[in-house]
């Protein structure tokens, strides 16, 4: 019989699988609803769909660069032993170069994109989660441009978990431009320099240095120098190139750079999970209800 959309929607709200997956399996059962839902479960794929509420704040991140373009991405898993398994590695490295390729917008219309001729990433993903058996999600991207006159610097710190791609403006020095990345990813800076800062951020950390001096007991009268100087050490703490350089604590990292001829352009910094909740499970208790099933 036909496979209507209205048939393949009921299916999807049942099992939570993707489109093409839900069509397949009617199409199998000669559009048996019951059928369709245990072709599914025999195939692990609504078995993956039930894992979606999980969170999954493990994982890599991965840079792909091709030319005067890059990616660089976090691809999230449920357990740090599953991010060092070679198929979630292969998994990353596909989706980066999707990415790469076909430069969608945002996560969501990534996930709509096709991957290969039969799956969106979406879909992909999911036939994924039925094999490994963990909640894997695509959770953020971002690419990068350069010009000629530019080099890109890449760096991911233990295989990924931190990931940095830098763009050093003047220059073709990869090793200069690592070097950055390096810094970065160790440092963690949250601009290239003064000039990204707000207006708005620069006078609430103002108001709360000079708040800080005053209950110090301070004099009015030297405040005022007091909290620029100070503003000065919130600058080195958040901006890249008023920063000591990790591998020469003599020089600020600007200062460097341009020693070299170049000059930082931008940069992306991913740490895997930062922000998310992540799971406190107990691994024993976990293990044990695996076995009484």
């Amino acid at each position: 019989m036909a496979v209507t959309a209205k048939m393949v929607k009921e299916l999807r709200d049942k099992t939570g699988a993707g489109m093409m997956d839900c069509k397949k399996a009617l199409t199998e059962t000669d559009g048996d609803l019951d059928k369709a839902v245990d072709w599914l479960r025999e195939k692990g794929i609504s078995k993956a769909a039930k894992k979606a509420d999980r969170v999954a704040a493990e994982g890599l991140t991965a840079i792909e660069v091709n030319g005067n373009e890059a990616v660089i991405v976090e691809v999230n898993s449920e357990t740090d032993f599953v991010a060092k398994n070679e198929n979630f590695q292969n998994i990353l490295g596909d989706i980066a170069k999707h990415l790469l390729a076909n430069k969608p917008s945002s996560v969501e219309e990534a996930l709509e994109q096709k991957i290969n001729d039969e799956q969106t990433v979406q879909e992909y993903l999911t036939h994924a989660i039925a094999k490994i058996g963990e909640k894997i999600s695509l959770r953020r991207f971002e690419i990068v441009e350069k010009t000629d006159n530019d080099v890109f610097g890449a760096y991911l710190h233990m295989g990924g978990r931190i990931g940095v791609l830098t763009v050093v403006e003047g220059s073709n020095d990869e090793e200069l431009a690592k070097d950055v990345a390096m810094h970065a990813a160790a440092v963690n800076p949250r601009y290239v320099s003064r000039d990204e800062v707000s207006q708005e951020e620069v006078e609430r950390e103002r108001e709360v240095l000079k708040q800080q001096a005053l209950n110090e007991g301070k004099p009015e009268n030297i405040v005022e120098k007091m909290v620029e100087g100070r503003l000065g050490k919130y600058f080195e703490e958040i901006c890249l190139l008023d920063q000591s350089f990790v591998k020469d604590s003599d020089q600020k990292v600007g200062k460097y750079v341009a020693s070299k001829g170049g000059s930082v352009k931008t940069f992306v910094r991913y740490e895997v999970g930062e922000g998310m909740e992540k799971r406190e499970d107990n691994f024993a208790e976990e293990v044990m209800s695996q076995v009484k099933k």
